[in-house]
C-alpha cells in the first residue's frame, strides 16, 4: 500500500511540474534564448584596478554557462550584455577614538546593458553596486583584494543574473 502511495505521489508531482513549463532549479528561465554574448565591460571609474575588467567580464560569463545551458557567442547572442564598471571607490567607514578610521570599504558601481533579442520588453538598463569592508590597518591588496573582489563581484553578477533571467 505504501509503495502505491508513492508511486501516485511522484506521479503527480511530475505531472505538476510538467504542466508548469520549463523549469530551471538554478531560479533562471532563459525561455527560447539558445546563446549569450557578454561584451568586455570596460573600467571607465576614476580610480582603476587594472585587472577588474577582464575579472568582472570572466565572472559574468562563467555565471551564465555554469546556471544556465547558453552557448557563449562573440556576436549576435539571443541574450546580451554590455556596459562598463563605473564607479571603484574606497572610503573610511567608522572612525575610532583617535579619530583614524576603522574600517575602509571597497565599493564597485557597474552599468549593465541588458538586450533579449528575443522578448524586447525584459531589455533594461540598470546600474548594480555593492561593497565589502576591510580594517584600515590592511592594504587593499593580495589576499584582501582577493577576498574583497570575490565578496564585491559575486554579489553584482548574482544580482545581475536574477534582474536578467530570474525576474527577481
Amino acid at each position: 500500500m505504501k509503495k502505491l502511495f508513492y508511486f501516485i505521489t511522484f506521479i503527480a508531482t511530475t505531472i505538476v511540474m510538467l504542466g508548469c513549463g520549463v523549469y530551471s532549479f538554478t531560479g533562471g528561465n532563459i525561455g527560447d534564448a539558445k546563446t549569450i554574448q557578454v561584451d568586455f565591460f570596460p573600467n571607465q571609474a576614476p580610480l582603476v584596478e587594472p585587472t577588474l575588467s577582464q575579472r568582472f567580464t570572466q565572472d559574468l560569463q562563467d555565471l551564465f554557462t555554469r546556471q544556465t545551458n547558453l552557448t557563449l557567442v562573440k556576436a549576435g547572442g539571443d541574450l546580451h550584455f554590455y556596459g562598463e564598471i563605473v564607479d571603484y571607490r574606497i572610503t573610511p567607514m567608522s572612525a575610532t577614538a583617535q579619530q583614524t578610521a576603522a574600517q575602509n570599504r571597497l565599493t564597485i558601481v557597474v552599468n549593465v546593458n541588458f538586450v533579449n533579442a528575443l522578448v524586447e520588453k525584459d531589455n533594461f538598463e540598470k546600474r548594480f553596486s555593492y561593497f565589502d569592508d576591510y580594517g584600515a590597518n590592511e592594504q587593499l591588496t593580495g589576499e584582501v583584494l582577493e577576498a574583497a573582489l570575490d565578496e564585491i563581484l559575486g554579489r553584482i553578477t548574482q544580482d545581475i543574473f536574477n534582474a536578467s533571467v530570474a525576474k527577481w
